[in-house]
């Protein structure tokens, strides 16, 4: 339960600007402390948490992070409160959804983008769950205590994997070890190479590496860096784990407080001996909201029980999950590591995939379990989960609405949406790059967000009113637009590297059904049409009014493994401007002029697909328009 909400700075945003009919926002930082009792069955879940040290109450204590924005007069906003779940710590929803400056601080006018969950009159908060983020740069991280055992420190093996150039956390000189180091006996570790995921693990001989300190080992000779893209695993004696699952009941319990608790809660001192209320107001639902990792995350909270609080309220009204595919968080494990993510070449053996999948139910014939992702005990929320073509390739999106076995399309609650934003990658944003960055094609550009603003209010209105949103878009069986991944149609193309397996999924470790251990899950991709586009899903105009192929899929190239799908990156491969370059490059896709003759033939088919979604409650009216203005002003060739 949570103990109390400490905030240090109370300060207007953006030096007190109107955000819409909502007017100006505050900010409020500081900690929330709260405390577990080992004993209930809502904390019982917890692994470690039995063994973690216990105040005078009996009781696990935690503090976190929390960041708050709520409208400065509460009676102007719309009295329900949006939850975004920190990944890696950092706030992702106005840099992604609105096209913010990327960053922790929110505080300045350029950080909120164009502010949509601020004009609609949301207040808005942060907390910390995770107790292994690095808090520098405003992180939202939280603390949570060591577990012991009869007074002794708990130790066990741990494997951790290191890629250099591959992500933005790649490792230089250093590896940075999850976990203290029990013992630097190097007899009792082992550091082994492959160049791909599925290739035999090559031991480094112990005269070529060594421990700098108990969080830290490098490659010999001193100054040696890694090869960019092998796989390093180090398996080593760790110790001193702490109990990660804390994290899910702080988000439990922040969201629960902030939904139910009094809103008469006082900040603290601010402006002198003046004290005012957390938010001012009572709040009326609340909304999930998080963003890959932070997708996963939400699925892990519902899947494991949390969004039930200790006096048995459902916690999240309605949660929005994207690119999560069908993943959950390596949490709530003894020595998890929860930034881990499985993809076809790095953490692939990590904990993630694990059954149920799909919020409908389903029997899993590799370990003979049956469930559902939703509990069906009350705490369920709405729930509404997007994706990307990229997670259909990297992490099992068509296992959310197939059985497990990929032969027989899922029937899903009514609770549910799912959603293909057909043609866009992983991390999809405004300005996301066009370069090749480390992969073989170009990275795909097309923005899957104003799909999620829209499907953001969708959502809202569900929740409050009860309005439904839009049918679920995903390809199918019964179609014929899901279908395995080296038959989806994709053109034949002179020099582009094309994808024809997906990642593997299968269930953790040694659970499954004796005979079919080694089997895999079957993970099926949508089709394509003669493009190279996806011919299901919810087709944005980048897609339906295509200017190229925009795919979720991209391989490596040198000095990268070659052939193996690069990270979360998709692609994109432009049309020729004309017959003749077509013809010449041996491009079977109609060219820019053959498809629109003049800018006006370009703008009225983006005006035809734009009044479609609008009709459709896919497209908010502001980016209808920006859609328009952008075909109206760049020339169709």
């Amino acid at each position: 339960m949570l103990i109390a909400i400490d905030i240090t700075r109370t300060e207007e945003v953006a030096d007190g600007a109107a955000f819409g009919q909502t007017g100006p926002y505050l900010r409020l930082i500081g900690t929330a402390r709260g405390e577990l009792d080992p004993e209930r069955a809502e904390n019982r879940g917890i692994v470690n948490l039995d063994r973690a040290p216990r105040n005078a109450r009996g009781r696990v204590e935690y503090r976190c992070d929390i960041f708050i924005l709520r409208p400065a007069d509460p009676a102007r906003g719309n009295g329900r409160l949006l939850y975004e779940v920190n990944n890696r710590g950092r706030k992702m929803l106005f840099a992604n959804l609105c096209g913010g400056a990327a960053g922790n601080d929110l505080k300045n006018r350029a950080d909120f983008g164009d502010a949509l969950p601020l004009r609609l009159g949301f207040t808005l908060a942060w907390s910390g769950w995770d107790a292994t983020v690095n808090r520098a740069d405003a992180a939202l991280g939280l603390s949570a205590p060591a577990p012991l055992a009869a007074g002794r420190a708990v130790t066990g093996r741990v494997r951790d994997q290191f890629v250099a150039g591959t992500r933005p956390d790649s490792p230089g000189e250093f590896f940075r070890l999850s976990y203290a180091a029990a013992t630097r006996d190097r007899s009792l570790a082992r550091l082994t190479r492959r160049r791909r995921q599925a290739d035999p693990a090559e031991p480094e001989p112990a005269e070529d590496w060594e421990f700098v300190d108990e969080r830290r080992v490098r490659l010999l000779p001193a100054g040696r860096t890694p090869e960019p893209g092998t796989l390093y695993d180090f398996t080593y004696l760790a110790r001193d784990p702490v109990p990660l699952g804390i994290g899910l009941a702080a988000t439990r319990d922040v969201v629960s407080h902030l939904r139910y608790g009094p809103e008469t809660m006082a900040l603290g001192h601010h402006s002198g001996s003046k004290t005012i209320p957390l938010l001012g107001r009572p709040m009326s639902h609340a909304l999930g909201f998080g963003i890959s990792q932070a997708g996963r995350y939400l699925r892990d909270h519902i899947a494991q029980g949390f969004n039930r609080d200790e006096a048995g309220r459902r916690v999240f009204d309605g949660v929005l999950a994207h690119t999560a595919g069908i993943g959950r968080v390596f949490l709530n494990q003894p020595f998890a590591q929860p930034f881990r993510t499985n993809t076809q070449h790095e953490d692939h053996e990590f904990p993630e995939n694990e059954f149920p999948f799909s919020p409908a139910a389903a029997t899993d014939p590799l370990t003979g379990r049956e469930g559902a992702l939703l509990r069906g005990d009350g705490s369920d929320p709405l729930l509404i989960q997007t994706n990307t073509s990229t997670e259909y390739w990297q992490k099992g999106a068509s296992l959310l609405h197939t059985d497990p076995q990929g032969e027989r399309d899922l029937a899903l609650p009514e609770g549910v949406r799912l959603y293909l934003i057909a043609g866009t990658q992983h991390g999809g944003r405004p300005g996301s790059p066009r370069d090749r960055g480390p992969a073989a094609n170009l990275r795909n550009p097309h923005n899957p967000m104003p799909a999620l603003r829209a499907l953001l209010v969708a959502l809202d209105e569900w929740v409050v009113s009860g309005r439904p949103p839009p049918p679920s878009a995903v390809p199918s069986l019964a179609d014929g637009s899901l279908v395995p991944p080296d038959a989806t149609g994709f053109p034949e193309l002179p020099g582009v590297a094309v994808a024809r397996r997906t990642n593997t999924v299968a269930p953790p470790g040694d659970r499954a059904a004796p005979g079919l251990a080694g089997h895999t899950y079957r993970c099926l991709v949508c089709r394509v049409d003669e493009d190279g586009n996806e011919i299901a899903g919810l087709r944005l105009p980048d897609v339906a009014v295509p200017r190229g192929s925009y795919t979720g899929w991209n391989l490596y190239r040198a000095p990268y493994p070659e052939g193996e799908l690069a990270d979360r990156d998709g692609s994109f491969i432009p049309f020729a401007k004309s017959a003749a370059e077509r013809l010449e490059k041996s491009d079977p896709r109609r060219s820019l002029d053959e498809r629109y003759p003049d800018r006006a033939a370009y703008v009225a088919a983006v005006e035809r697909v734009v009044a479609a979604l609008l009709a459709q409650r896919l497209l908010l009216p502001e980016d209808a328009a920006g859609y328009l203005a952008q075909a109206r002003g760049t020339p169709a060739s």
